[in-house]
């Protein structure tokens, strides 16, 4: 027997009994257990009898390690009794213990906050242009085309946008710095991979030129003994070289893809690549801007904290997950990013409380609109799972419940709800 009663927004005290039968059975467990270690003269060491035992030590000394073998079963009964849905561990305590009587047992849980919902269908959101235009398609060309250009020696003054060969050393207060220098380097004007300032004093210098480069170091600079700091770079200028474009022809075409004969196959492939990511990111956009107007028009009150904590956590886990699959440790990335398991969950803790109550509310219209996963929509489930991760089916299905498949498809079908009653209209100039 199990009753809930709300005490707080999003608190209450759930109290629950043991069964005697459970608890001798508990008491069993803990007997077991105890007695391994156990020595009592007379006896060899973990052989004592239950009734010598309770002679001795008092059946009462086995009390807390059965409710340790107890308390989980017990409590996810009495959850599931009342229909509680808890986010946080419970705090126990138990009312009552007495011998041949069912134990009493009372939790305080924070459970999982109500949301009333507004509107979530029929909602009007901005239309999106999938339309592709012929300067997209020229500008996917004129991509492939700088990818396939060479670079070649010339004699005029460097342009923004041309490569130099130099030799370069700093020096801060006139004295030269640690890594401020290096030879033969290959630096594209205009990229603004160097200092602010630095590559647009090598515009109109020529191969052979010899000159000062004087900047200063930003205030954020990841050195932080130069950070703010004025210095001068001794520049040597060996070579200028320009980007030489091949010619936009069939040749080309076939070069960069050798899927296709001609440079208008080309286009025509380009056209339909363009085509599939403008209708991916309408999707994407259609569907944020439903999400975020049925959310908006939710209410969900006091959050608690150890729902945000958990998201938090879960994100991270995902995060460094997806690294580990790509051959990326824990500690080699936080090594390879200079950053720290603290920065990553500061990364993480900003929209946090956005993410659960979004999940919170469509949890609820998962609900309302009595949405119920068939066994077909989860072998469905599994079977992209294991394509998507590269894994058996079998593996998913032991790393996964059914009831965790049902909340995920049953969240994936009221976004599709959502988004699918949408109506869309053009942004109003």
């Amino acid at each position: 027997m199990a009753n809930w009663e709300k005490k707080e927004a999003n608190k209450g005290e759930l109290t629950f009994e043991i069964s005697v039968e459970q608890i001798n059975d508990g008491l069993d467990k803990a007997f077991n257990k105890t007695k391994k270690d156990l020595r009592v003269p007379g006896f060899r060491k973990g052989k004592v009898s239950r009734q010598v035992f309770n002679k001795m030590y008092g059946e009462e000394s086995l009390y807390q390690e059965a409710l340790n073998f107890m308390l989980p079963e017990a409590y996810a009964e009495a959850l599931k009794e009342t229909n509680v849905d808890a986010v946080d561990q419970p705090e126990i305590s138990v009312e009552s213990m007495e011998k041949g009587q069912p134990w009493v047992i009372k939790a305080t849980v924070s459970v999982k906050p109500e949301a009333k919902l507004g509107q979530y269908k029929d909602l009007t959101v901005e239309k999106q242009n999938t339309r592709v235009y012929a300067k997209d398609i020229d500008a996917k060309l004129e991509e492939k085309q700088k990818s396939q250009a060479e670079l070649v020696l010339k004699d005029k003054p460097a342009e923004n946008g041309d490569t130099v060969v130099i030799d370069f050393e700093g020096f801060v207060d006139g004295k030269a710095f640690e890594g401020g220098q290096s030879n033969n380097y290959s630096l594209e004007l205009g990229s603004n991979s160097f200092i602010p300032g630095f590559e647009d004093q090598l515009v109109g210098k020529k191969a052979e030129d010899e000159t000062d480069v004087k900047v200063t170091f930003p205030e954020e600079y990841q050195a932080k003994e130069l950070a703010g700091k004025e210095a001068t770079f001794k520049v040597k200028v060996h070579e200028v070289k320009q980007q030489e474009l091949p010619e936009l022809d069939d040749e080309f075409a076939k070069d960069v893809d050798e899927s296709v004969d001609n440079l208008e196959e080309l286009k025509a492939k380009i056209k339909e690549e363009l085509k599939e990511e403008k209708t991916n990111a309408a999707k994407e956009a259609i569907e944020n801007d439903a999400i975020t107007q049925a959310v908006d028009n939710a209410e969900v009150n006091d959050i608690p904290q150890s729902m945000i904590d958990s998201d938090i956590q879960r994100q991270m886990d995902q995060y460094l997950a997806s690294m580990q699959q790509q051959g990326i440790n824990e500690e080699m990335f936080f090594q390879l990013t200079g950053t720290s398991r603290d920065d990553l969950k500061k990364q993480f803790t900003d929209g946090a409380d956005r993410r659960v109550k979004t999940n919170i509310v469509l949890e609820e219209i998962v609900k309302a609109e009595k949405i119920e996963p068939s066994q077909e929509d989860i072998d469905a489930e599994i079977k992209n799972l294991a394509g998507q991760y590269g894994m058996e089916e079998s593996a998913i299905r032991g790393a996964l419940t059914d009831d965790m498949l049902k909340h995920d498809i049953g969240v994936q079908k009221a976004v599709q709800l959502i988004t699918d009653s949408a109506k869309q209209e053009s942004k109003s100039k």
